[in-house]
């Protein structure tokens, strides 16, 4: 249990994350992830660096237990200061980063698969934002990279997911495999972009990371206000307990 990183192939780093049974992450593997991903970055052998999940699905978002057990703030702040860690190494990372989803990718799992640069998908995934009936807000920012900009609010909204076809259809998944083809495809096209020159890609991933219209750091951390603001209100931990059930303003 925890992350791990392998090489499946050289100039390729495969982090892996694994946390039974829905791969919920507490604080510690918020920070745990970023750390593994911008270890592999900065590895001058590592030229693309792919992020994927045992288990049942690729990622559950933040530990709610973990934040129900705490009567004061302290988990709540190191879960938004470990998500936004965590995103920020995927986007920041030096090489390239290929995340291979299957199952379930909701909450948190959009930060990341939001900021990273190709997404290969199994043909079970779903992806989605279910922040409203958990009690929080937050990723908007990373839905928003991956469906249109209505689509991202109808969808933030209704709590709704997105599956893999549909996103494929948007542009935004560049394959959808059979799950026991996942990892397979997700290294292949690793592979292929670990054979560009490793100096020259680095210099490609600043590039379009600089050439980028929205600040997905600044943005991020701007939606997690509202997220505390909702839980000193007390309006997140009443929906929360209720997982989505309370209705009343």
């Amino acid at each position: 249990m925890g992350v791990c990183t392998s090489r499946p192939t050289p100039g390729v780093a495969l982090v892996t994350v694994d946390f039974p049974p829905v791969n919920a992450l507490p604080v510690k593997g918020w920070y745990a992830l970023a750390d593994a991903v911008r270890t592999a970055g900065r590895d001058p052998e590592v030229r693309c660096v792919v992020l994927t999940a045992e288990g049942r699905g690729f990622n559950a978002g933040v530990d709610i237990k973990e934040l129900q057990r705490d009567p004061g703030h302290t988990s709540l702040i190191g879960a938004n200061s470990g998500c936004a860690e965590a995103f920020a190494a995927v986007y920041e990372c030096e090489v390239p980063v290929v995340a291979a989803v299957a199952g379930h990718c909701l909450g948190g799992g959009i930060g990341l698969v939001g900021n990273a640069d190709a997404i290969v998908a199994a043909e079970d995934a779903v992806f989605g934002l279910p922040e409203l009936d958990r009690g929080a807000l937050g990723a908007a920012t990373h839905l928003a990279r991956l469906v249109p900009q209505h689509l991202m609010r109808a969808l933030y909204y209704t709590a709704r997911t997105a599956t893999a076809a549909e996103l494929h259809a948007h542009g935004s998944v560049w394959q959808v495999v059979p799950r026991a083809g996942l990892l397979d495809a997700a290294v292949g096209l690793a592979g292929e972009i670990a054979a560009k020159d490793g100096s020259l890609l680095r210099l490609a991933k600043a590039a379009l990371n600089g050439i980028d219209p929205v600040d997905v750091r600044r943005s991020y951390r701007f939606e997690q206000g509202f997220t505390f603001e909702a839980n000193l209100s007390g309006v997140a931990d009443r929906v929360r307990d209720t997982f989505g059930k309370e209705s009343s303003p």
